[in-house]
């Protein structure tokens, strides 16, 4: 009862062939990979702006703050 469906299909291939097709498949790999990459950074730079300008405004937020409520009373402004 085997059944063709039941084999296991084989190919032969020259191992030439087979080798310069894994070169041609690790090119494209590695492209692939520095384009993440350089995706990714852009994206990292973003992100660390954003927090650089939230910190930036928090920080002056609290140097204000400060100001109002602790020199500018004692300076009688």
């Amino acid at each position: 009862m085997a059944d063709s469906s039941d084999r296991v299909p084989s190919v032969v291939t020259d191992p030439e062939d087979f080798n310069a097709v894994l070169e041609k498949l690790n090119k494209i790999d590695e492209k692939i990979e520095f384009v993440n990459s350089e995706v990714a950074q852009r994206i990292g730079k973003k992100v660390g702006r954003d927090i650089g300008i939230l910190y930036g405004a928090v920080v002056g937020i609290i140097i204000f703050l400060l100001y109002v409520l602790f020199l500018a009373p004692m300076l009688g402004i």
